[in-house]
């Protein structure tokens, strides 16, 4: 192992890598004779600079690289304009993504799909990208950010003649004679005035001085990656159960659904369309006898559940009831539920038919049947009727046993177990309350005896509830976007302090009558100089601001 001496001749002991003295200031490589020196964090060294790396000083290296920053941020970029180019599966209602990308966008849609491209943003490997950026932008920031404190926080005032005379901006000229300590302090403190009247803080050492401002534009583009690193971590902090949720669901009116992954529950209690009338519409939309909604809107109820949490029965508390139309959504901690579309598809959603003696014609007493939560048992007169089974959808299977198609109530069917009057032991009953499901299954010769003697039917349309309307809506919850808009805000700041101030900094110190001076900034070049030849003129010497670059000007 080779050990490298990098103690500067003022005495002061620099961390293995350095380029300049953090002291002094003195060029510890001479390799590049008079060219301009190499201000980057002032010469100061970084841990990736390290020699005799260890496997955490690789991983290290690795992230603190900025092409492999660049590179990150190239794939993401890329994987995001791929998960962009088809509809991503949480936009879906009711579809299969297994079968929807083929059969709507062929070969192509296919292998969209199986390579994983339709849920893009919700997959690892996207998070993980994101976490590599996020990873890079904490390593490069600390890799230069601590180097650069360390070398801004211990300026020497009087800095090596090798420093001064290799800045881009230079000058050497005489200003006093030689052994004049009086004069050429004095033409230091007139120097010094000029500078802190153009808003430089100045310190001064005897006939050194060093001027600078806008040193806090330095770390502008730290607070920019503190501001990325911010929005990044929100961004990932949504895959955290219950921070972000991006979904459509379809309520049928007087239908209660679980909101998933929520303790909410929301019922579309009804829903109201209003339609322009043909007078209200353009000359274009009446020829061509289209029927264009004006307005609509969900009456919205959110309940919160209490107990009894996923079961068929749960304890509902109230918490909020608003009218969700277009760009006026329920909002409720966070919770929101935006009007997104809406279909007209006539649905059952209850029955109230009576029990009646078919012999007699006495009716027992009626019953609300829910096609969506049945209850588990009833009352009608006399006769109790236990639900025993219900099939929202009814069919028979290959083997004739009954089943449901979907959950659906397309054709309802129950079987109940009746007991009463005759039928203590009790006796099975199905019942469809569709008559063309009555008709198709045979109802009454599959009840036989029972079906002879009681009958179970809806005497007019009184007693029948049809959702005629299905509202769909967009369910959000983004815990996380307060979060992002704050890292999108730091990271603004940061983005203003980098561009609209620069780091000045003047150095300057007279020996035996000789004045050598240095000026440096991390941007705005010609304006430096031109505030350099300024002062200069101020303090009595002519210079132009374009001879000041090439550095060797002697007056």
């Amino acid at each position: 192992m080779r050990i490298e001496n990098t103690k500067c001749e003022c005495g002061h002991q620099n961390y293995a890598g350095t380029v300049l003295c953090e002291s002094c200031g003195k060029p510890l490589y001479d390799d590049h004779g008079s060219e301009p020196l190499e201000m980057r964090y002032d010469g100061v060294a970084r841990r990736s600079q390290r020699g005799n790396p260890t496997w955490l000083d690789r991983i290290w290296n690795f992230f603190s690289s900025v092409k492999i920053a660049i590179y990150l941020i190239l794939i993401t970029l890329a994987a995001s304009v791929l998960g962009t180019v088809y509809p991503q599966e949480n936009t879906f209602i009711n579809l299969d993504p297994s079968t929807y990308y083929k059969q709507t966008y062929g070969t192509t849609g296919e292998i969209y799909y199986l390579l994983g491209l339709s849920h893009t943003f919700d997959s690892w490997w996207y998070r993980l990208l994101l976490f590599m950026i996020g990873t890079s932008l904490v390593i490069c920031s600390l890799d230069r950010v601590l180097p650069l404190y360390r070398a801004l926080n211990k300026q020497q005032i009087r800095k090596h003649p090798g420093f001064l005379s290799r800045q881009k901006v230079t000058l050497t000229c005489d200003i006093a004679e030689p052994g004049d300590q009086t004069s050429q302090e004095q033409w230091v403190q007139t120097m010094a005035s000029v500078l802190r009247k153009r808003h430089y803080r100045v310190h001064t050492d005897g006939t050194a001085l060093m001027a600078e401002k806008y040193r806090f534009s330095r770390w502008g583009p730290y607070i920019n990656h503190i501001g990325l690193i911010i929005f990044l971590l929100a961004a990932l902090a949504r895959s955290i159960p219950g921070w972000h949720m991006d979904q459509y669901m379809g309520f049928i009116e007087g239908q209660t659904l679980k909101i998933p992954n929520t303790p909410y529950y929301l019922k579309n209690e009804k829903f109201t369309v209003d339609f322009y009338k043909p007078e209200e519409m353009s000359d274009k939309f009446r020829q061509r006898d289209l029927i264009v909604p004006k307005m609509y809107e969900t009456q919205a109820v959110l309940y919160q559940c209490t107990s009894r949490c996923g079961t068929a029965d749960p304890v509902l508390k109230e918490v909020a009831r608003h009218p969700i139309r277009v760009n006026d959504p329920l909002n409720y901690h966070g919770f929101m539920a935006y009007q997104f579309d809406y279909k007209e598809t006539p649905r059952l959603i209850s029955v109230t038919p009576s029990l009646r003696n078919k012999q007699t014609g006495e009716v027992y007493g009626s019953i609300e049947l829910d096609m969506n939560n049945p209850q588990k048992s009833y009352q009608a007169g006399p006769y109790r009727l236990e639900l025993k089974s219900y099939f929202p959808d009814f069919g028979l299977d290959e083997h004739g046993q009954p089943m449901t198609k979907s959950n659906e109530p397309k054709a309802p069917a129950f079987i109940f177990t009746i007991t009463g009057p005759g039928m203590e032991k009790g006796q099975p009953y199905l019942y469809f309350p569709r008559m063309i499901d009555k008709d198709t299954y045979r109802q009454d010769d599959v009840n036989g005896a029972v079906g002879q003697l009681l009958d179970l039917s809806v005497g007019s349309m009184e007693g029948v509830k049809i959702a005629q309307y299905t509202s769909y809506l967009n369910i959000r919850v983004d815990k996380a976007l307060p979060y992002i808009w704050f890292g999108a805000a730091v990271s603004m700041i940061g983005l203003v302090m980098g561009f609209y101030w620069q780091h000045r900094r003047v150095w300057l110190r007279v020996d035996d009558g000789k004045l050598l001076l240095g000026a440096h900034t991390n941007k705005n070049w010609f304006g430096l100089r031109k505030e350099v030849a300024a002062a200069l003129g101020k303090a009595g010497i002519e210079a132009d601001p374009k001879t000041l670059e090439t550095g060797r000007k002697t007056l």
